[in-house]
């Protein structure tokens, strides 16, 4: 379409003419007029004009332009008529439209905004037209609708992030610079309390711009700049004697954003400013210890220059600037910054990790709690599981589904259909085409036949079990991977029974989750996002049988309607915030990054009204004590653990102590309810409030003197040296009423940090061990802090329940977290997924092949696990929707099956003894690499050319036998036993000859083993390197998959000695051809 048609359709505001005459949508043919929606007093009428598969375009009038808050609300309501659409608001006469576009980000449902005030203006929307356009004779689907809208809609940030990320690193570097009083005899760079309050002064500026932007500086969205150059300017004409930041800043901070009143002197200067309390705008620690701070005038000017390049914004919308940010920047930038002064061990974690693991651990508490009170509704023929069994593949993910019907094994070609029967002969020459590129209408991307077949066999199998009413309980959503959330909405969307509803809400309003690592928040966000919309639907419900029954829901509403004055959605933000989230890190820069995304969230779904009281913004809700800083992995976590330390020592003394320290913990925990109650009802008593959090304070601070000194006692160093270097953190008397009151944290999810116990930072010169030391962790061998993270979070957890983390690879397989994976198992059901560095990676620069692991408590033990899972980063999106489950096994390691097949294959494997039992200390020899493990691991009888620090040899009894082993090593069974086991990185011994075979003399094995080196021999690259101790030398590059066909045979011949069958011979071939044999697949 040229830009001038397209122009004269905006400006005629013909959006019907528009989407079926230039872009191939279909006419609408059933009720075109939707039932009007009404929010805070406007009405909105609506009319869908076009529709494409279900999917539908509608537009509708308006006096102004909806906002983003707005248009959720709008979205809540039209999704009961039009779950998939475009909405087009347009004010009549005029080219100011905006399309509003509902997408998926990850799995929670967003709204992103696209306007344009002239059609001229339109250049963006205008460069999508095309990627909105079909084709007269194109077959689509509604899944390929969404998709199509998805990819064009989708907000991108990643690159703006990372654009963003770089221009803040110079400036962080720049303001540090400018600030005096803070150790100036210690250069910036190497001035920590210098870097903490730049950090400090940036994260409250920031957060600033983001409301300015909304109008809560007195309705200027340019306010900070503009007061920076009236201070420069009374600077000038000598009416003002001091610097922006000590003239200004400081006060406007202090006694403005964090006092509730402000007098006529106050507003002359600042203008109206709301009250936010939340603790960031408190006098910071480092401004107590140091009284002289300044930051010249230079540092603003620079910083607002910088910022003033970019678009903030608290919601989610495109504008043609690609400048666009909100606040999720700043949790990339805290992770990236920390990650850039130091290693940390620690990694940003995309939402599509956080929102995975969160889900499956917070919506299955939720379901299990709600049961325990509505039996009735969670009984096989109950609501729950027949409103799922009516369900169809609805909550079977649109990844799973693409190409199917019920008749797909009659649409795909012949060639292909001719392999699914496994129950006749020359299965391997049927399913020659099955490596080939799948046809267009049944792929995913890159897919080839084999994962196709697979891929709508699975699909087809679920669907069955959904239909056959054999899913009954929540965790066939984790081990199926169904649509858990949608699952969840549905139901409390849909219920009749009044009292489902307000189970469910009893268990929302009460859940604990906690990050005991959290960093910047990112897993705390998610399950705000999570939680969000069942809060949302909740109190919708509540509302409507409310008015079938007043008395129904009277309490629950009354909190709502009659305290809390902006929106619902700020009191589900509030309600979530205060009562439902924890997190610990220990690092304090992390703690306030955390605390501010979170308040940024609330503040967004908050419209400036300069009629209202504090300008219709209520208090922030002050979560000092909801996100804490502290060592998680030092300080007493349960009573037990304290019991345990008062068994030495005198008989009295500790007993008198323990009557001290519980008598002190219950005043804590009853200070601890006082301070939230009062924020919980809107206490505007700032006295109140203050004496409330002051009592907390001043207990809590009393409690962990009293325990530090305890713990204190059983080491030699000084007290103030140890407080330091340990930084304890006392879960027991931090969230007593969690801990002793709740029996644990209800869910905990997160990320912990991947270092080595014993290895020494390469800056600090110090290990983990050196600064503080562990006592009593049973993983103590396991010698990393991710497991010791793991076991403090069972022993702090309800029952061992609901736990999941996101760790290295080598959880499920090294030697040395033997002890972790017994915890683990041992904890009821678990779910491993784990997840390969190539060709893609889930976390960006790091080469660190990960693991997600979930633990949900059960009366018997039970082990899930997916195969290495690999993709094209393009293609990320698919990852977690594709994700599948099968039963495995913890037999040393968690063997990564994924099939069925596999499992056949493992108990055939397991039949043999290991070939360990083969080697000599003398004989013929077995040469091998320990590096370079990518794909191919190479194996020889005659050696490698080169010198290599990685060439190994074993040596067994005779030529037969290395020849008969060297076949093996090579064969596509060892691959599959490699990557079902190990890291993927390292290949040690004891990896290799754990491998499974009996010796049985077999001459095509040793015939072929003479080929395959002879042909590896031929394809060989060798190449001349600079090595850093060795200088130049030659090199040896053995192109191994150019003899697949000889390995193959070899496979072939094995299949006998294990008795494999033909399917199992198949899949052994193929596994993992993809990726293996890369762009020569199919030649």
């Amino acid at each position: 379409m040229r830009r001038a048609t397209f122009n004269q359709y905006i400006k005629e505001i013909d959006f019907k003419g528009l989407f079926i005459t230039e872009m191939g949508w279909n006419r609408f043919h059933g009720q075109a007029d939707i039932q009007p929606i009404e929010i805070d007093g406007t009405e909105y009428r609506m009319k869908t004009i076009a529709e494409r598969n279900g999917f539908q375009i509608i537009i509708c009038p308006v006096n102004t332009i909806p906002t983003t808050s707005v248009c959720r609300k709008i979205d809540f309501k039209l999704r009961k008529n039009a779950n998939d659409y475009i909405c087009i608001f347009y004010i009549p006469n005029s080219e100011h439209h905006q399309w509003i576009a509902p997408i998926k980000t990850v799995e929670k449902r967003d709204i992103v905004t696209v306007e344009y005030e002239t059609a001229d203006k339109a250049d963006f929307l205008f460069s999508k037209i095309d990627a909105l356009s079909f084709d007269l004779a194109e077959t689509t689907t509604i899944v390929d609708v969404k998709e199509r809208i998805q990819g064009t809609f989708a907000v991108n940030s990643e690159k703006i992030t990372k654009d963003f990320y770089a221009g803040f690193k110079k400036e962080h570097k720049a303001f540090a610079d400018f600030i005096t009083g803070i150790d100036d005899h210690i250069v910036a760079k190497d001035n920590r309390n210098k870097q903490w309050y730049t950090s400090v002064m940036l994260n409250r500026l920031m957060f600033c711009y983001f409301i300015q932007k909304k109008g809560f500086l007195d309705g200027d969205f340019d306010y900070l700049q503009r007061k920076l150059k009236w201070v420069r300017k009374e600077q000038g004409e000598d009416r003002f004697f001091k610097s922006f930041y000590r003239g200004f800043l400081s006060e406007l901070f202090h006694d403005g954003l964090n006092a509730p009143l402000h007098d006529a002197e106050f507003e002359r200067k600042y203008g109206r400013i709301p009250y936010l309390n939340g603790g960031m705008f408190d006098e910071h620690q480092l401004e107590r210890d140091y009284a002289d701070i300044d930051i010249s005038d230079e540092a603003f000017i620079r910083l607002f220059n910088f910022f003033d390049t970019w678009r903030w914004h608290l919601d989610t919308r495109i504008t043609a600037s690609g400048k666009d940010i909100n606040p999720d920047v700043l949790g990339y930038i805290f992770e990236q910054y920390i990650n850039d002064r130091a290693q940390m061990g620690a990694y940003y974690t995309k939402e599509d990790i956080t929102e995975y693991i969160g889900k499956n651990c917070i919506i299955p508490f939720l379901m299990d709690k709600t049961a325990q009170k509505s039996e009735k509704a969670f009984a096989p023929r109950g609501f729950v599981w027949q409103s799922l069994r009516n369900s169809g593949d609805r909550y079977i993910y649109d990844a799973v589904k693409k190409g199917y019907s019920e008749d797909w094994k009659q649409l795909i070609p012949e060639n292909i259909a001719i392999g699914i029967d496994t129950t006749t002969p020359n299965l391997l020459e049927r399913r020659s085409a099955w490596n080939t590129k799948t046809a267009e209408k049944f792929a995913l991307p890159t897919e080839i036949w084999r994962e196709t077949i697979e891929r709508l066999q699975r699909c087809e199998n679920i669907l069955n079990k959904i239909q056959n009413g054999e899913i009954t309980h929540i965790n066939d959503f984790i081990t199926y991977n169904l649509d858990i959330r949608s699952f969840v909405y549905d139901l409390l969307h849909n219920t009749d029974d009044h009292l489902f509803v307000l189970h469910f809400y009893k268990a929302l309003q009460n859940v604990t989750i906690l990050d005991p690592t959290c960093g910047s928040g990112a897993f705390l966000f998610a399950a705000m996002n999570i939680l969000e919309p069942l809060y949302e639907v909740c109190i919708e419900r509540m509302q409507e049988f409310n008015v079938q029954n007043p008395l129904w829901f009277k309490a629950e509403l009354e909190e709502i309607s009659n305290k809390y004055r902006s929106n619902i959605q700020y009191f589900i933000f509030k309600s979530i915030i205060l009562r439902n989230l924890y997190g610990v890190d220990i690092m304090v820069e992390a703690t306030e990054i955390a605390k501010l995304r979170l308040f940024l969230k609330m503040v967004a779904v908050v419209e400036v009204d300069k009629r209202a009281d504090n300008l219709c913004l209520d208090p922030l809700p002050d979560i000092d004590f909801n996100i804490r800083c502290g060592n998680t992995l030092v300080g007493y976590a349960t009573e037990e653990e304290l019991n345990n330390d008062l068994t030495w020592g005198d008989m009295f003394a500790n007993a008198e102590f323990k009557e001290k320290v519980e008598s002190e913990m219950q005043l804590v925990s009853m200070a601890y309810d006082t301070f939230k109650y009062v924020q919980l009802n809107q206490g505007e008593d700032l006295a109140a409030f203050k004496q409330a959090k002051g009592e907390l304070k001043q207990r809590l601070a009393s409690l962990n003197d009293s325990l530090n000194r305890r713990m204190h006692a059983a080491t030699h160093l000084d007290y103030e040296d140890w407080l330091k270097s340990h930084q304890p953190f006392h879960w027991l008397a931090e969230f007593y009423q969690i801990i002793k009151g709740n029996g644990g944290f209800d869910v905990i999810i997160g990320n912990p940090p991947y270092v080595e116990y014993t290895r020494r930072n390469k800056e600090t010169g110090k290990s983990i061990a050196e600064i503080y030391q562990l006592h009593g962790y049973m993983t103590i061998n396991c010698s990393n802090l991710y497991a010791f993270v793991t076991e403090r979070s069972i022993q702090i957890s309800k029952n061992r329940n609901n736990i999941g983390f996101i760790v290295p690879l080598t959880i499920a397989s090294n030697n040395n977290m033997a002890e972790l994976r017994s915890l683990i198992c041992s904890s009821g059901i678990s779910w491993y997924s784990h997840y390969e560095v190539r060709p893609a990676k889930l976390f960006e620069g790091a080469e660190q092949r990960l693991t997600i692991f979930i633990i949900r408590n059960s009366s018997y033990n039970h082990i899930f696990s997916t195969s290495i899972q690999r993709w094209h980063s393009e293609h990320r999106y698919l990852l977690f929707q594709s994700l599948k489950y099968a039963p495995s096994f913890h037999n040393g390691s968690i063997w990564r099956t994924s099939t069925d097949i596999e499992t056949s294959i493992y108990r055939k494997f397991q039949a043999h003894t290991p070939t360990s039992l083969l080697l000599r200390n003398s004989g013929e020899y077995i040469h091998y690499r320990t590096a370079g493990v990518r794909y191919w691991i190479i194996f020889l009888n005659k050696g490698f050319d080169t010198n290599s620090l990685s060439n190994k040899f074993a040596r067994v009894e005779s030529l037969e036998i290395a020849q008969f082993l060297m076949a093996a090593f090579n064969s596509n069974l060892f691959w599959w036993y490699y990557a079902l086991n190990f890291d993927m990185f390292n290949l040690k011994d004891y990896m290799i000859f754990n491998f499974k075979l009996n010796y049985n003399p077999d001459p095509i094995i040793c015939a072929l083993a003479e080929s395959l080196e002879k042909d590896m021999d031929v394809n060989k690259i060798e190449q001349l390197i600079n090595s850093k101790t060795r200088g130049e030398v030659i090199t040896s590059y053995y192109q191994k998959k150019h003899s697949k066909l000889i390995i193959d045979k070899i496979d072939n011949a094995l299949a006998y000695h294990y008795g494999f069958n033909e399917e199992e011979l198949d899949f052994i071939i193929n596994y993992d051809i993809k990726y293996r044999m890369g762009d020569e697949l199919n030649e």
